[in-house]
């Protein structure tokens, strides 16, 4: 057995049987908020406190029998999905590039969480050094990954200083030249006298998939990854109408 065949395979202790829900790992924070209207579009209701997170129970019921929903971290979702703990899931694109699973098949853009991947420096020295001179830099990055590929390309090492929190103190405090993080609004980043200097990558949500599970039920997971398609493009349909009445 290969080692990524493996991976992809459930314990045989805990995997689920045929007629078991599927189980969806979901992301924490905003990009759960995002989702609920997706469910909506396929007649389905979350749980209040799933969507609150306002209880410690980390696996729900929904209204339809047939799925189950696991909430973890958003950089967890992809490890869960990966090693077939949950069928399918949603996670930023991101999190696929960051740990690249060839065990992950991600057949659809949900057209959510829309942000970036981006390069950051302090206002005060963006531009005054020309980065095809550098041979290597120090990024802090809880993207570790995607900066060194990302700075390889290009020539350069990149010694990475891999954060989980707080990226913006990394250059005022000494521990890093640039960063590399996950930028919305770039709000953050000027409170804290950063200035964006280069996007790496557009990052929006993707509903993935298990592929064990989408050989071993390809029915079940098929039939999922329809109900999405369908309630993404009545999504589409309907901003596109409120978009003209607006006009």
């Amino acid at each position: 057995m290969t080692q990524s065949a493996a991976l992809s395979r459930p314990d045989p202790e805990t995997a689920p049987d045929a007629e078991s829900p599927i189980v969806m790992a979901l992301p924490k924070g905003r990009i759960l908020g995002e989702c609920v209207p997706i469910f909506s579009h396929m007649g389905i209701t979350l749980p209040q406190d799933l969507v609150d997170e306002s209880g410690r129970r980390l696996r729900f019921p929904t209204s339809h029998p047939g799925l189950d929903i696991a909430r973890v971290r958003s950089f967890d979702v992809a490890t869960f999905v990966a090693f077939g703990a949950a069928e399918i899931g949603i996670c930023g694109a991101d999190v696929l590039m960051e740990f690249d699973y060839a065990e992950i098949y991600a057949p659809l853009d949900l057209g959510i969480g829309r942000c970036r991947v981006s390069v950051a420096e302090p206002a005060e020295t963006a531009g005054k050094d020309d980065p095809s001179r550098w041979s290597r830099v120090r990024v802090a990055s809880k993207y570790p990954n995607i900066a060194r590929k990302h700075y390889a390309a290009r020539g350069i090492h990149a010694e990475v200083v891999h954060l989980s929190g707080a990226m913006e103190l990394a250059p005022k405090l000494g521990l890093s030249r640039l960063i590399v993080d996950l930028v919305q609004t770039g709000s953050t980043l000027k409170a804290n006298g950063l200035v964006e200097t280069e996007v790496i990558a557009s990052v929006s949500s993707r509903l993935i998939v298990n592929r064990t599970a989408l050989k071993t039920r390809p029915e079940v997971i098929g039939a999922w990854i329809a109900r999405f398609r369908q309630a993404v493009e009545r999504q589409a349909v309907e901003r596109q109408a409120a978009e003209k009445g607006q006009a």
